[in-house]
């Protein structure tokens, strides 16, 4: 056999043999592979692309970190009017993609399996109409009391519903929560408090009347939790009115309708949570506006508001991780604080009970317009990381569970039969549609099942392996082990999982065009694409 000395040589050579024999085959078919061979072993010129290097992700299931309880959303507000539909089957959707944990036919979930569902307990704003000066009838609600001390069980029918919906669908947990003491009991007949100031809106003499409300609530809907008071620190409205309901409240309020709470909870095994602070800082921040500083406050013996020896006070301290998210190494050290403090309250447990996208988040996530697209996605699923491995939180909870509005806020969207964004046009109808908040969301909630451990895990093998996050989880009782991988970057990476039992592993993944997708891999070949979020499972070593 002939070799030629270049690539010219060759040509020639070829175009020789191509006028003696006619053929045009040759010339495009054998032409380029012999021209390949005339090439550089592949990698080694300049700017040639390389194969992706594999990222080492090792767990170790040894090394057990805090025991998970839940993930969760609420029902606030669109519940109302979105549990009122007669289109069954409309609600039924909504109910799988939150609550359900049946698999479709190609082995994906057919929903994210949600192990907590929040009920909010309403004031009666949506009873005053117009009068209760919150514009947005949506963000009204009504109240199961009357003024004249008697109960109408009928009230809130459509978030009763939701709730139904989740108990049969198998969700572990309820917890009702409470946004202002009902509006007959104010001091301003309204369901916010326009003063401006840092109490609670409630009239003399009346903490008692509403804690009993709240117990009675809790008892007859059979809650797990009751969270009394949400968000103390923020100031709900103004003179004209105001966006929602809602009340300011001091730590010395907070503990008052607490003590008063618990001993009218002797029919109930349900438990009460405290803090649901703003953001996460003022569980252990200053108390300077009376309010802050709530892990210590609440759980520190001795303390005049310390309510922790009460039995029915649940071990847990609570806040909302909005406003502390970015950047990166903001929201890193502030949930160091939050697990600092409580590891200094030991056993103190911490959740993160409400969490959606709002306002601007350093200039790359806004709330509005609405977004269901990956990125959000993926920037939920950062967060929620960062609280459950950072600051340590054995449960997680979003907010909005289902809207029509134009915001980023929610996990199921509605449009109007139209299939316009129309709020006023969804109240008897609508199209329901999912996000890529609610599958990340899922990539944790569906697999993460309550009792589950968190492990540790560490990733390596490549100069930019900080950017891939990585946490684990085990079920010692069936020796099941969780992975959930996040790739921000807008690259396929290659991972090979240390730590787990040889065989085939199951993958979920969420992507742009997937969600919570199904399917089955080996250890060692493991794909993480661009832009998503994987959960893996098999059984650990």
């Amino acid at each position: 056999m002939k070799f030629f000395k270049n690539r010219s040589e060759s040509k020639q050579a070829i175009k020789r043999i191509v006028k003696k024999a006619g053929c045009v085959f040759v010339l495009t078919h054998i032409l380029p592979l012999l021209w390949a061979c005339d090439k550089k072993p592949a990698g080694k010129e300049p700017g040639a692309i390389k194969p992706p290097e594999k990222i080492t992700v090792t767990i170790y299931p040894s090394q057990e970190q805090q025991t998970m309880h839940s993930f969760g959303a609420s029902d606030c507000w669109t519940a109302k009017f979105i549990g009122n539909w007669q289109d069954e089957q409309k609600k039924n959707k909504i109910a799988d993609l939150l609550f359900s944990m049946d698999t479709l036919k190609d082995g994906s979930p057919a929903g994210i399996g949600l192990s907590l569902w929040r009920f909010n307990i309403g004031s009666g704003s949506f009873e005053q109409g117009a009068a209760s000066n919150i514009k947005d009838e949506w963000r009204r609600e009504e109240c199961f009391l009357n003024a004249d001390g008697t109960y109408d069980w009928s009230k809130q029918k459509g978030q009763q519903w939701f709730l139904e919906a989740a108990k049969k669908r198998g969700v572990a947990y309820t917890l009702g929560f409470s946004l202002t003491p009902p509006v007959f009991m104010t001091q301003n007949g309204k369901a916010y408090n326009a003063s401006g100031g840092t109490q609670m809106n409630i009239k003399d003499g009346m903490m008692d009347d509403y804690a009993g409300f709240l117990a009675k609530v809790t008892e007859h809907l059979k809650f797990n939790f009751l969270s009394p008071v949400n968000e103390p620190q923020w100031k709900w409205g103004k003179a004209d009115g105001a966006g929602q309901e809602g009340t300011q409240a001091l730590n010395t309020e907070t503990a008052a309708l607490v003590k008063a709470i618990a001993p009218k909870m002797g029919n109930t095994n349900a438990k009460i949570v405290v803090g649901e602070a703003g953001q996460w800082d003022y569980i252990f921040g200053k108390n300077e506006a009376g309010s802050g500083d709530q892990a210590r406050q609440f759980f520190t013996p001795g303390t005049p508001t310390y309510i922790g020896g009460l039995p029915q006070v649940a071990g847990i301290i609570s806040a909302h991780s909005y406003f502390t998210t970015c950047p990166d190494a903001t929201a890193i050290a502030i949930r160091q604080q939050v697990h600092s403090v409580a590891q200094q309250l030991a056993p103190l447990q911490t959740w993160q009970t409400e969490f959606g996208i709002l306002g601007n988040i350093c200039n790359q996530y806004k709330g509005a317009p609405r977004n269901t697209g990956i990125d959000y996605g993926l920037y939920v699923a950062k967060v929620i990381h960062y609280d459950l491995t950072v600051a340590n939180t054995t449960s997680w909870q979003w907010w909005l569970a289902m809207s029509p509005y134009d915001y980023s806020d929610a996990l199921v969207y509605i449009n109007a039969p139209s299939g316009k964004i129309d709020v006023p046009g969804c109240k008897t109808d609508g199209i329901v549609s999912d996000s890529k908040q609610l599958w990340a969301f899922g990539n944790f909630a569906r697999f993460v099942r309550p009792g589950m451990q968190r492990i540790a895990a560490t990733v390596s093998g490549k100069t930019d392996t900080e950017n891939i996050l990585v946490s684990a989880y085990k079920d010692a009782n069936t020796k099941q082990a969780v992975v959930v991988l996040i790739n921000p970057l807008d690259q396929e990476q290659t991972v090979q999982l240390k730590g787990i039992a040889n065989g085939p592993l199951t993958t979920y993944t969420t992507d742009g065009t997937r969600n919570l997708k199904h399917a089955v891999v080996k250890a060692g070949e493991i794909s993480l694409p661009s832009k998503s979020v994987i959960t893996i499972t098999g059984m650990y070593r």
